[in-house]
């Protein structure tokens, strides 16, 4: 194997996904990703990226093929019905998904009150849950949000808080779906440096997105999405964005091809800092 086969904590093998029945989402999905890797699903729009996040959080469950988490097949009977069960526990204080809409993920009186639900669910003592709130409210600056009704925040305040109630149940996975979404400049920037520190102290990091212009930054392993639904590549990041003709593909990025004489000039448009630029000769 390409990637590590050490401390795999998700293991899809051959999982597709159909929405009521007739609306295919993934199909015939094989991944492996091990503890503390930082890893990008790329995908244009529709593709199937947030359906995949959704299936490791255990949101949803595979139509066939099996999905392992932490070495458990995870599965509606195991998972979904039983309320007060062991493992349950254990994957939701592991794992922490950050939607891509934060007004989905928003449902408190106010910002403290929503960034210590996830720990008093899992029943931590209440002078813990006290200070690990207050810890990531100064550490993410929204110290002066506490009392702040979430609907009343900007986009980005919004997202601080949906990250600052996903971290503070400390879990060892964070998913991200379309995390730069609706963020200034300065936010995104922010963001990237968070998701650094995060890696950086043994965090896994899986991030669900169509922006290139992001995740050279955030991830080291890119895993590409066609609009088939099927994994098309599965590389080190550099070697995707340096793929032009597999971004073109994947719709990942688009072509403006225009003609001076005998010569057409060739120039892929991406979300990046730059853009591609060839010549090509009839």
């Amino acid at each position: 194997m390409r990637w590590s086969e050490m401390n795999v904590i998700f293991d899809l093998r051959n999982v597709s996904y159909i929405y009521n029945g007739r609306l295919k989402a993934l199909e015939d999905i094989n991944l492996r990703i091990s503890q503390g890797e930082q890893v990008a699903l790329l995908g244009a729009n529709g593709s199937g990226k947030s359906t995949l996040l959704a299936i490791i959080d255990a949101l949803i469950y595979p139509t066939s093929g099996q999905y392992y988490a932490f070495g458990t097949h995870v599965n509606e009977e195991i998972f979904g019905t039983l309320k007060d069960n062991e493992f349950k526990r254990f994957f939701r204080s592991k794992v922490g998904f950050v939607f891509q809409n934060p007004d989905v993920q928003l449902f408190s009186s106010t910002v403290f009150d929503e960034i210590a639900f996830g720990p008093h669910q899992l029943d931590m003592p209440m002078e813990e849950v006290g200070r690990r709130v207050e810890e990531l409210m100064e550490m993410l600056g929204i110290s002066k949000l506490r009392n702040r009704a979430p609907h009343t925040l900007s986009g980005g305040e919004k997202k601080k808080v949906c990250i600052a109630s996903v971290l503070a149940t400390n879990p060892d996975v964070l998913l991200l779906d379309e995390p730069t979404a609706g963020l200034d400049p300065r936010s995104q920037l922010w963001l990237i440096e968070l998701l650094n520190e995060l890696a950086s102290c043994g965090k896994t990091i899986i991030t669900a997105t169509h922006d290139l212009d992001i995740i050279d930054k955030i991830s080291r392993r890119a895993i590409v999405i066609g609009e088939n639904h099927r994994v098309v590549v599965d590389r080190g990041v550099d070697d995707v964005l340096n793929d032009i003709d597999l971004l073109l593909e994947t719709n990942l990025i688009h072509e403006h091809m225009h003609r001076h004489g005998r010569l057409i000039h060739r120039h892929p448009h991406a979300h990046r800092d730059e853009h591609a630029h060839s010549h090509i000769h009839e």
